[in-house]
């Protein structure tokens, strides 16, 4: 039986949610190895002028303790 371990963080894109999403990801990914899992726990986004600037996604994501 494996341990999953969660931790939160929040990815940044001027393109998309998705992209934003995947930035989370990429980043967690480059020091966390075994990433099984992503929990989008809610989108902000940056206005400017009435316009969407920047979107924030807020992530949990899960991954495997190795032992």
């Amino acid at each position: 039986m494996a341990a999953i371990k969660i931790i939160e963080g929040i990815g940044t894109s001027e393109k998309s949610i998705e992209d934003a999403i995947s930035h989370a990801l990429d980043c967690t990914h480059q020091t966390i190895r075994n990433v099984t899992g992503v929990d989008v726990v809610g989108v902000t986004a940056k206005v400017e002028n009435g316009k969407i600037v920047c979107w924030n996604a807020n992530v949990k994501i899960a991954f495997e303790v190795e032992r």
